[in-house]
């Protein structure tokens, strides 16, 4: 865990409605909608000059929608692509389609209807007009996007190779700043795992998160990511070796000192990692999900 916090980096300074250029292809454009889980915000970008495409539009927010048509003024749009569909990443897609006329793109609708409301919850609306599957390709004019499926944070979050930059947009599933919410029924430890390991098998020079400043060193850090991981999976199996069977009580436990705040996100976490644990018979659970009481196998 040492080295995931030598690497993350929470110093990133961008204005809100008005898109910044971060190379010669991509611009940044955040939304005003700071938190616990958007850092300050979400970051929506800009592909290309002239006829573009644009990633992750943003929520639904007045103020994000006017500086997205600022942004936009003056060039073409050919595809709206989303990573994912949290609340914070998809809605401004559909006022996008509407004011141009470009298709919506990705992997489909929210597949779940999570019960239990984290992060800024399930955009239950998004609907893609270009369904979207892993090695897919989208071109425009002067660059080509890659998908890159990438299930774990929900199971239709995708990543978008840049090709022409070798940079990844990596949505939620690699952020710089923090580590990702793998929050049941939509997210899975074990694709999540998977997931990181895809990633960690490509050669992209950069990762473009949705949440925060850019990655430099990619492999390095996804290497610390599941070490990380890993690390907080056999903690908490050892503590429930050690006769500790509720997950608030592992929580309290295992996350020591953390803001209150994030207290249901780590519980959320924690059920995530014992359902990986179930899967490899190492734990059972008493009873489902939250309300379980779970118990070491052997």
């Amino acid at each position: 865990m040492a080295e995931l916090n030598r690497l993350l980096n929470n110093n990133f300074d961008a204005p809100y409605g008005r898109a910044i250029a971060v190379s010669p292809l991509i611009r940044r454009l955040l939304a005003p909608n700071p938190g616990p889980f958007t850092f300050r915000g979400t970051s929506a970008a800009i592909i290309g000059h002239g006829n573009v495409a644009i990633i992750d539009p943003g929520p639904d927010d007045p103020r994000h929608l006017e500086a997205l048509r600022r942004a936009l003024d003056g060039s073409s749009l050919s595809h709206i692509l989303v990573t994912h569909t949290h609340r914070d990443h998809s809605p401004a897609a559909r006022f996008l389609k509407q004011w141009t006329g470009a298709p919506i793109c990705g992997f489909g609708p929210h597949p779940v209807q999570s019960e239990a409301a984290v992060e800024e919850g399930p955009d239950l609306e998004f609907v893609p007009d270009i369904v979207l599957r892993d090695a897919d390709s989208i071109t425009g004019d002067g660059f080509t996007l890659e998908c890159v499926h990438t299930p774990g944070h929900t199971p239709n979050h995708i990543c978008y190779a840049l090709r022409e930059e070798d940079a990844l947009f990596s949505g939620d599933h690699v952020m710089g700043w923090s580590t990702t919410v793998v929050a049941p029924p939509d997210g899975d430890m074990t694709d999540y795992f998977a997931s990181l390991e895809k990633l960690q098998a490509r050669d992209d020079r950069i990762y473009w998160p949705a949440h925060g400043g850019a990655i430099s060193n990619p492999q390095e850090f996804v290497s610390a990511l599941l070490q990380h991981r890993l690390t907080r999976e056999a903690e908490i199996l050892a503590t429930v070796q050690a006769g500790v069977t509720r997950i608030p009580q592992i929580v309290q436990s295992v996350y020591r000192g953390l803001d209150g705040r994030l207290h249901h996100a780590a519980a959320l976490n924690v059920l995530a990692h014992l359902n990986k644990l179930i899967r490899e018979r190492k734990v059972r659970a008493e009873g489902d999900g939250m309300a379980a009481c779970y118990r070491a196998v052997g």
